[in-house]
C-alpha cells in the first residue's frame, strides 16, 4: 500500500512540481492549500503567495494532476503565530523573520496536524533543502539544497525530528531551472509563474502602512542621535527602523548614515557611519539544536545571520540555558536583533537562534 503525502501546494511551481514528482514515485498524493485571509496580489506587483488566486492556481493544478485538493483554513493560527509576532517584534526595536514563525508554527504545524487527520504519512513542501537519516542513531539531519541560490534550509533550523519524520523534500537535490522545466515538460500551466517576494501578508512596497493600520495607538517619534549622543534628527517612530537602514533617514551630513542601533526604552535611533554597522560578536537566544550537541563543533562553524547572508566562520559559546555567544573571525555587516543566527557545518545544519543583542 502506497503512503499518503498531503503537499501543502501555494499555487507556485515549486510546490506544483513537488506534487507531480512524489505522484510519479508512486505515493497517494493529496493536494492542500493553506487558507490565511489574505487578499489577491495586486495587479502588476510582486507576486504574494497564499491568496485566492494561489488557492484557484493549486486546485487547477491538483485538478491536471488528478489528485484530491482540500483548503485548509489557518487564518486564525496564522494571525495569531504569524502576525501577532511580526508586529510585537517591531514594536520591541527588533527585526522579525515571519517565514521562520511561519513554516515551524502554522505549515509543520497546524498544517501538519490537519494532514495528520487525513490520515497522512507525511506532508511536503517545494522548499530547496534536503532531509538525511541516520539510522544508527534514529536521527534526521537537516543539510542545505543542492541549489545553493535557492537553499531555504535557513527558515527551517527551528524544526523539530518529530516535525522532520513527517516531512519531504522532494526538491532538495534539483535546482530551479529544472524544476521549471520538469513543470514545462509536464505541462503544468505554472511553469513560468514567477516565485513569490517579499512577505505574504504585506500588500504594500512597505510595511510601514501595515503597521500602522495595525497598531491602535500612532508610534511616538523620537531623537536621532550618534554614538556620542549628538541629535541629529526626528524618527517617525521605533518599528520603522532596522539595523543597517540607509533610506528614509533625511539626514545629510555629506556622506552615507545607517542606523547602527535601535533604543527601545530610550526611544532612540542611534546613526553612524558604515564602518560602524559592522560588528563580530552577538548573544543568540532560544537554540535550536538538529544536530545532537556532543557532535557541535562549537569552535568553528559558519553562521548566516539572515536568508541572504553567505555565512561566515564564527565560534559559538554556551551562555547559560538556551543562549549562546557567536564571535564572527571578521566582523559581518548589519548583525540585527529579531533575525535568526543559523549555525552550519559545511551544508549541514547544525542549528540556530534568535539574535538578542550585539556586545560589538
Amino acid at each position: 500500500m502506497s503512503q499518503r503525502v498531503v503537499v501543502a501546494m501555494s499555487g507556485g511551481v515549486d510546490s506544483s512540481t513537488t506534487a507531480w514528482l512524489l505522484k510519479q514515485k508512486g505515493y497517494e498524493v493529496i493536494g492542500a492549500t493553506m487558507c490565511i485571509g489574505m487578499t489577491d496580489r495586486a495587479r502588476g506587483g510582486p507576486a504574494r503567495c497564499c491568496g485566492v488566486a494561489d488557492i484557484e492556481d493549486a486546485r487547477r493544478v491538483a485538478l491536471e494532476l488528478d489528485i484530491p485538493f482540500y483548503v485548509f483554513h489557518l487564518r486564525e493560527e496564522f494571525e495569531k503565530e504569524v502576525v501577532q509576532y511580526f508586529c510585537d517584534e517591531y514594536a520591541k526595536g527588533k527585526t522579525p523573520n515571519p517565514c521562520i514563525l511561519c513554516n515551524e508554527k502554522v505549515k509543520f504545524g497546524s498544517f501538519l496536524k490537519r494532514a495528520l487527520e487525513l490520515e497522512a504519512d507525511f506532508i511536503a513542501t517545494g522548499h530547496y533543502a534536503r532531509l538525511d537519516f541516520d539510522e544508527r542513531i534514529g536521527h534526521y539531519f537537516l543539510r542545505k539544497g543542492v541549489d545553493q541560490k535557492k537553499d531555504q534550509s535557513y527558515v527551517l533550523f527551528s524544526l523539530t525530528q518529530d516535525q522532520f519524520r513527517h516531512t519531504l523534500f522532494p526538491l532538495g537535490e534539483l535546482r530551479k531551472e529544472e524544476v521549471r522545466n520538469k513543470a514545462l515538460q509536464r505541462g503544468l500551466r505554472v511553469h513560468d509563474k514567477p516565485d513569490s517576494q517579499e512577505v505574504c501578508f504585506i500588500q504594500e512596497s512597505s510595511y510601514h502602512s501595515f503597521l500602522s493600520e495595525r497598531f491602535e495607538k500612532s508610534f511616538e517619534p523620537g531623537p536621532m542621535v550618534d554614538r556620542k549622543g549628538n541629535v541629529l534628527g526626528r524618527h517617525k517612530g521605533i518599528p520603522f527602523y532596522t539595523i543597517g537602514q540607509r533610506r528614509g533617514l533625511h539626514l545629510a551630513k555629506g556622506k552615507p548614515l545607517y542606523v547602527i542601533g535601535i533604543d527601545r526604552e530610550k526611544n532612540t535611533i542611534v546613526i553612524g557611519e558604515e564602518e560602524e554597522v559592522y560588528g563580530d560578536t552577538f548573544i543568540v537566544e532560544s537554540v535550536n539544536w538538529i544536530v545532537p550537541r556532543e557532535r557541535i563543533p562549537f569552535h568553528q562553524t559558519q553562521v548566516k545571520i539572515r536568508y541572504n547572508h553567505p555565512g561566515s566562520e564564527a565560534g559559538l559559546s554556551p551562555k547559560g540555558e538556551g543562549e549562546l555567544e557567536v564571535k564572527f573571525k571578521s566582523p559581518q555587516k548589519a548583525i540585527t536583533p529579531g533575525q535568526a543566527a543559523v549555525f552550519y557545518d559545511g551544508d549541514t545544519v547544525l542549528g540556530g537562534g534568535w539574535i538578542k543583542k550585539v556586545l560589538s
